[in-house]
């Protein structure tokens, strides 16, 4: 009988050693970031993060999801290697929370138990999101760090705005998707808004934005949720006029970045808010707009200086 059992918890052993050459002989080391390696399961993970926070990517096709799972671990893992020269990266900022709760309301969960719940099912972890959460927290905050002498706010103009819009009382507000892209040395913006409108058509907008946007809002098929008339410059303003209801902008010069927008839907409201009130408001919008500008640049600089090899 001793014989049998020990026999048994051989193969047994064997079949498990077996099992973890197996699993271990596929993964794939697919690219080297500075001294940072991304393997295969890294990409697989990816791809279950982000079609887990945007049920929408799971109509993609392989190679499309593999290819924005792809630029987006290479993008984080390049904030990374850059945030820890500044930052000790412990999970321990308390507006982790706030953050992980703006995703499980958008999902229609209740609180963060149910969120893990959630998570599990896509065998992730609440705790590896909170990283990835607290590396794009984190470089904001870089960011900042770093221009926020360089924030140019022109308080005249936007007082004025203020006083235009409180005496009609009025808030037009818009229900916003963008695409953000770059104009690349070997491709014309037309070649390439051509690309994007094509794939507009054949795959949606959101799947679009998952695909082609450099914008952080890329992940959530480029929702940008409801922007008040008052936030937004008169370009933008005058671009989103000329829409009906789920029409896109043609290619707008945003900085030095191209903007696409999809006007998803529109309100008026009759407000009584403070001018104040309102002027903070008009003053952080103006605020975080130079800070998005200035994040493309500094993550272009780090990129330019990283050594990206694909293995």
């Amino acid at each position: 009988m001793i014989k049998k059992t020990k026999l048994l918890i051989t193969i047994l052993l064997i079949l498990f050693l077996n099992s973890y050459a197996y699993a271990k002989s596929n993964i794939v080391i697919l690219y080297k970031i500075n001294n940072t390696i991304i393997t295969s399961i890294d990409i697989e993970n990816e791809i279950k993060y982000l079609i887990a926070l945007n049920n929408k990517l799971i109509d993609l096709d392989d190679k499309k999801i593999k290819e924005i799972a792809e630029n987006s671990i290479i993008r984080e893992k390049i904030k990374e290697i850059e945030l820890i020269k500044y930052f000790v990266l412990d999970q321990k900022n308390s507006y982790l929370n706030v953050v992980v709760k703006d995703f499980y309301i958008k999902l229609g969960l209740e609180n963060e138990q149910q969120f893990e719940e959630y998570l599990n099912s896509y065998n992730l972890t609440i705790k590896k999101l909170k990283k990835k959460i607290e590396i794009e927290t984190t470089w904001n905050q870089l960011i900042f760090d770093k221009y926020d002498k360089q924030i140019n706010i022109n308080r005249k103009n936007l007082e004025k705005i203020v006083d235009k819009n409180i005496a009609t009382k009025k808030s037009k507000n818009y229900l916003l998707s963008e695409i953000v892209f770059e104009k690349n040395i070997n491709e014309s913006i037309d070649d390439k808004a051509l690309k994007i409108k094509n794939s507009i058509k054949k795959i949606g907008f959101k799947n679009t934005a998952n695909t082609y946007s450099i914008a952080e809002s890329a992940k959530f098929g480029g929702d940008i949720g409801w922007l008040e008339e008052i936030n937004l410059s008169k370009k933008i303003v005058g671009h989103i006029k000329k829409l009906k209801i789920g029409e896109i902008t043609k290619p707008i010069l945003n900085g030095k970045n191209y903007l696409i927008l999809k006007l998803e839907n529109i309100k008026e409201e009759t407000v009584k808010i403070k001018r104040d009130v309102m002027l903070k408001r008009l003053i952080q919008s103006e605020q975080n707009r130079q800070l998005t500008q200035f994040s493309n640049i500094y993550f272009n600089k780090v990129k330019i200086n990283t050594s990206i090899n694909e293995l």
